[in-house]
């Protein structure tokens, strides 16, 4: 988990924001170990498969939410102009991250976006 999340989650009480926030790291690791192994192993894919399941049925209920923050978040040093959770969960398998360097660059906009949830709850 990111060491700044982790700082800004002692405060936070919200069991649907922790489990957010713990998808959402599980997918960062993957994402970028997939793309810097340079292979997606079947773990890889299982374990993306049942992340993206997961955020594709709770993830509409913190969109509208997380939008205005992403929006404020940079994506290869452009303003965002695509929710970067979507980008990420709109793969169909783990190996499509193999190589995708734009989805590493949609990471950071995440995290902003978590983190900044986060504060604004604590």
């Amino acid at each position: 988990m990111n060491l700044f999340t982790r700082f800004l989650r002692q405060w936070n009480k919200d069991k649907d924001l922790e489990r957010l926030i713990e998808h959402c790291d599980a997918l960062e690791a993957l994402v970028i170990r997939v793309y810097k192994g340079g292979e997606a192993k079947a773990a890889d894919e299982a374990e993306y498969h049942a992340l993206r399941s997961w955020l594709r049925a709770n993830y509409p209920e913190w969109q509208d939410e997380l939008q205005p923050l992403w929006r404020k978040a940079k994506v290869a040093g452009f303003a965002a102009t695509k929710d970067p959770f979507l980008r990420l969960i709109e793969a169909e398998s783990a190996s499509e991250f193999v190589g995708d360097w734009e989805a590493m660059q949609n990471l950071p906009a995440a995290r902003e976006a978590l983190n900044s949830l986060v504060l604004s709850k604590s």
